[in-house]
């Protein structure tokens, strides 16, 4: 490593300095820092494009309020499959016997046996002063004694609250257009035609992509201007121009697919943390992997994993550096986003449980049970979501007659496109208290916004509208001041007391009841069906 490299690392790494012996025994022995030190490589560009890019601009020469220019990355790699929702531990260096506990206090949505995974101990061997919770979301703020077992990992500092990188009640009065026209940048006056929208601006893309998904869109435009300058300036070169989230993939050209692409890691990376299904990083440019510390809050970790699949090792420590990386942009955009999650964390608060909730369809129906949990909205991200189907004699999207329902009274904040979303605290945000998603939701006969419903009126007709789908049915999930919560987890799905159990996969699993079982099942076998009745425990 050049002394350039060492220098940086020692001035922003507490002092650490990699040598090629840390490098070869860094998974083999314990070191002298629990914190891990990345390698360095020098990626280079697809040759199919390589042309497009110009004379990159020396660090030296760039003004204090510019971002980091961004070595353009390969192609990204196939998505990570999770077969499991229950992690594997990986084997982390040894540490001595008498080295003392990890004090860990909780955060908001922590489980017993997320932690214990995430610490690499078991759940028996945590302690606290106070009684812990095992079956259920943990107190923000308690403090938990657990044996230290991992000695080489990322650092615990934390850069993003969690607060900001779902669309949460702090971003509610954040007028995405207005701040895009005062910037006056190239998304100021930047439009795509998409198939669903036809011509559609900059500020509603934005708009479109932090609503569907539920990210911050001060985080998409932050990243937007750290990697093309897009949101205050003009792109520096035809990849910025093309690619301006930092994806060059000859199947992402254009603002919604870098978006999509961009929310989609930036979720994997928060919410299967949060559900204990990550544990480490793995750089794609350089095939380096690292152990995430275990004290880390789910923001933070996100936006690591989010780096790590642009950059090698070294080019990620400087897109995470407080000082001159993406959190120093950052907070100059929009000010310490610290002291706004104060108003607005926990996110869940303690205490939190879901509200009632019934089968989304009519009385004395039976319908299929046909995906367990899986993605909210894409396809990765929270498995926040269950699937059923109306019965019908023929199978794909045909037109049905069956009415979709309120699973609890709202007010309809979102009609249209195939989707329906009941805000339950009437507030008309969908980022504050609970909300209903609904997907495939015939646009004919559906409800409008800003009419209130009561728990087990018709909402719309299921479809195939808003998204893939391979036959009529209806996409069901849940949030909490904007973040998705998991089907299976600490507040499992409850509706009409049947109970949602995640399977070895995505849209595998069960839901159960007084000892009954139905198996979700995308053939809509006998096994799959149920049918909501007078005396289910939940009615209106």
């Amino acid at each position: 490593m050049t002394s350039s490299v060492s220098s940086l690392f020692n001035k922003r790494y507490l002092g650490i300095i990699l040598t090629s012996t840390v490098l070869i025994f860094a998974n083999l022995a314990c070191v002298s820092t629990h914190y891990w030190v990345a390698p360095h490589s020098s990626p280079t560009i697809p040759p199919e494009i390589a042309l497009l890019a110009n004379t990159p601009i020396p660090l030296e020469n760039l003004p204090t309020a510019t971002p980091l220019p961004t070595d353009p990355p390969l192609p990204t790699p196939p998505p990570v499959i999770f077969d499991t929702p229950t992690p594997t531990i990986p084997p982390s260096p040894t540490i001595p016997t008498n080295a003392p506990p990890f004090l860990y206090y909780v955060q908001a949505a922590d489980t017993l046996p997320v932690i214990a995974v995430r610490f690499n101990v078991g759940v028996d061997e945590i302690k606290s002063p106070n009684p812990i919770l095992t079956d259920t979301l943990l107190t923000p703020g308690q403090l938990l004694i657990i044996p230290r077992r991992l000695a080489n990992t990322t650092s615990s500092q934390q850069i993003l609250p969690d607060s900001e990188l779902v669309f949460s009640p702090s971003a509610t009065d954040f007028n995405i257009e207005d701040y895009i026209n005062k910037a006056g940048g190239k998304l100021s006056t930047y439009t795509e035609w998409l198939k669903s929208t036809s011509t559609t601006s900059g500020a509603q893309i934005i708009q479109r992509v932090a609503l569907e998904n539920s990210i911050n869109p001060r985080l998409l435009l932050g990243l937007l201007e750290y990697h093309s300058h897009w949101v205050t300036g003009q792109p520096e070169n035809q990849l910025q121009e093309d690619y301006p989230m930092g994806l060059v993939d000859l199947n992402a050209k254009g603002l919604y697919r870098q978006l999509v692409w961009a929310v989609n890691q930036l979720s994997v990376g928060y919410f299967n943390w949060r559900e204990g299904r990550i544990l480490e990083l793995n750089f794609h440019q350089d095939g380096y992997s690292t152990r995430l510390a275990p004290d880390l809050n789910a923001g933070s970790v996100a936006l690591q994993y989010y780096f790590s699949k642009l950059y090698d090792g070294q080019r990620w420590l400087e897109a995470i550096d407080l000082k001159d990386g993406f959190p120093a942009i950052y907070e100059r955009m929009f000010g310490n986003p610290w002291i706004r999650a104060q108003s607005v964390e926990p996110l869940y608060p303690p205490g939190l449980e879901q509200p009632p909730l019934i089968l989304p369809f009519e009385m004395n129906q039976s319908w299929a049970y046909t995906g367990g949990p899986h993605g909210a909205w894409e396809q990765e991200g929270s498995y926040a979501a269950l699937d059923f189907a109306p019965p019908s004699a023929n199978s794909g999207c045909i037109p049905s007659n069956a009415w979709v329902t309120a699973a609890a009274s709202g007010l309809v904040v979102r009609s249209g496109g195939g989707v329906i979303v009941l805000d339950l605290d009437g507030d008309g945000f969908e980022q504050t208290g609970w909300a209903i998603l609904y997907l495939h939701v015939s646009t004919e006969d559906a409800v409008p916004v800003g009419k209130w419903v009561e728990m087990g009126q018709p909402l719309g007709h299921p479809s195939c509208e808003g998204g893939h789908a391979t036959g009529t049915h209806v996409h069901i999930a849940r949030k909490f001041n904007g973040e998705w919560i998991a089907a299976d987890g600490p507040m499992p799905f409850n509706l009409s007391g049947w109970v949602a159990h995640a399977g070895s996969k995505a849209y595998y699993g069960t839901l159960t009841r007084d000892g009954k079982t139905i198996t979700a099942s995308t053939g809509s076998s006998h096994l799959s069906i149920l049918e909501r009745n007078t005396d289910d425990p939940v009615n209106p």
